[in-house]
């Protein structure tokens, strides 16, 4: 369950970054993703993932959002793919989300 203020707002439209999350992890090159959300003049918040993939395996942006559009609506998809070699964790070992916002923000 995600925390309410982690929920994204595109257009109007309600996305819950762990379903987004979920599929990403279904991917077989993905390690680890986190999906955050980034300002859009648009849509207001864009929906933006960022993906940790396995050592040795490589996949587009392009291949990760088409991933996304077959197993969820197109607007759940994220409009970003970030690509980082590690993702920040607390002492527990959980993804800060909030290091990924700041650190991507435009």
């Amino acid at each position: 369950v995600d925390r309410k203020k982690d929920m994204i707002i595109t257009g109007g439209e309600n996305v819950y970054p762990a379903e987004v999350e979920n599929v990403l992890y279904r991917h077989p090159d993905v390690s680890q993703a986190a999906v955050i959300a980034l300002p859009d003049e648009k849509w207001g918040e864009a929906v933006t993932a960022v993906v940790q993939l396995k050592p040795g395996k490589s996949v587009s942006e392009t291949e990760l959002r088409s991933f996304c559009k077959a197993e969820i609506a197109s607007y759940k998809a994220p409009r970003r793919i970030l690509f980082v070699k590690e993702m920040p964790r607390s002492a527990s070992g959980k993804i800060l989300k909030y290091k990924l916002r700041d650190k991507f923000k435009e």
